[in-house]
């Protein structure tokens, strides 16, 4: 980790201190985090290859635009990058709607409902984790409006990496439907559902240690399946 003094401005505040100190005393298990990010993403993505392929055939067929879907995000320190994902909408689905998704939102494409509901639109996101720019288990990488609107005690959330899963998308594995019907999805997504996403990816700060992260694992592939 940085040491204090070089964090950016937003971090060094007294509420993301604790947060700080706490991971600074826990190097040993964010450098295992990081060896088994690199060894897991490098054998999954030989394992997965083929099936990423037929993948990216059914989305062609399945309707217009490109396979993949790029969008910046925030990860650690506050460094933005692009995720990758699967496409699961039809092209230009940002200028159609909000960013965030609801229950039988119509951008959605027949295969795109499929891969959602699988969690199989994140296999890409093995090479986010190969770049360092994701882990297997962190908070998931929110978009900058969304990061502009964190307060300071959020910041912690980015001292590490960005996640595939994490304790919060456990626990909000059905948030579509809870923001299906609302008048504006966005709003009720900043107002009500993102602190309490923030609440549990703290939580997991707090908890964090290797093997924390493989019990997540673990959990994510039960709450899937």
């Amino acid at each position: 980790m940085k040491k204090w003094e070089k964090l950016p401005a937003a971090f060094q505040k007294e509420a993301v201190k604790p947060y700080y100190e706490l991971l600074r005393h826990r190097t040993g298990s964010l450098v295992l985090k990081r060896i088994f990010d690199l060894v897991a993403a490098i054998i999954l993505t030989v394992i997965a290859l083929p099936f990423m392929l037929i993948i990216a055939i059914w989305i062609k067929c399945d309707s217009k635009g490109g396979v993949f879907f790029l969008q910046r995000r925030v990860t650690k320190y506050g460094r933005v990058f692009r995720i990758v994902k699967f496409r699961t909408m039809v092209t230009n689905a940002e200028q159609l709607g909000t960013q965030v998704t609801v229950s039988h939102d119509s951008r959605v494409t027949k295969a795109g409902r499929f891969l959602r509901k699988c969690r199989l639109d994140e296999l890409p996101q093995l090479f986010n984790v190969l770049k360092g720019d994701m882990s297997f288990v962190g908070t998931r990488p929110e978009v900058e409006r969304y990061v502009d609107r964190y307060t300071d005690e959020m910041m912690a959330t980015l001292l590490m990496p960005a996640g595939i899963t994490s304790l919060a998308s456990i626990r909000f594995k059905d948030e579509e439907k809870l923001l299906n019907g609302a008048e504006n999805p966005d709003d009720v997504y900043i107002n009500t559902v993102l602190p309490q996403k923030m609440d549990y990816n703290l939580q997991y700060i707090r908890r964090f240690n290797f093997f924390y992260d493989i019990k997540l694992m673990f959990q994510t592939f039960f709450a899937v399946i």
